[in-house]
């Protein structure tokens, strides 16, 4: 910030501040700010009332653009990084279904084993119904069919954002 003859005791805006705390990001994005001294300037910068306040702060920092390495650095923030993509509701459905399965399976296995006979597989009848829901679910989505969503108790993370 250039101080003009009388400015340095003006009072400052946000805009003035937030200025401020986004060149100390850059700052501290660029490596030249550790992540304390950039906690300590951005409080400073926040809470400064006169341009006098805001002056130090930058004052040991270059005010052109960072090093050419800069931008690959800053490529890797937390903030650049896309976010990992959620499987759809459906495959979590399918997921779910095919545990279930595999555990009910495994159990009649393990009771047609331990009777030494072969036990009726009931476990088609939790698998089956299931499975023909989610099938008749995925085609129709597939079709371009308007289709419900799998969990219609609200109890999804779309319910909490509101």
């Amino acid at each position: 910030m250039v101080a003009v003859a009388g400015t340095d005791r003006m009072r400052v805006g946000d805009a003035e501040r937030e200025r401020v705390a986004e060149r100390l990001a850059s700052a501290h994005g660029e490596g030249r700010l550790t992540l304390a001294e950039y906690d300590e300037r951005v409080r400073a910068a926040h809470g400064a009332v006169v341009a006098a306040d805001l002056e130090p702060l930058t004052a040991d920092l270059p005010t052109g653009p960072g090093p050419a390495s800069a931008p690959a650095r800053a490529s890797a923030s937390p903030a650049t990084v896309p976010e990992r993509r959620r499987p759809s509701p459906l495959r979590v459905a399918v997921a779910v279904w095919a545990v279930v399965s595999l555990i009910n399976v495994v159990i009649w296995v393990a009771v047609s084993v331990g009777t030494g006979a072969a036990v009726a597989p009931w476990w088609i009848w939790v698998a089956g119904p299931w499975g023909v829901v989610l099938a008749v679910h995925a085609l129709a989505g597939r079709a371009g069919l308007p289709v419900p969503a799998p969990f219609p108790f609200a109890c999804g993370a779309r319910s909490l954002r509101r």
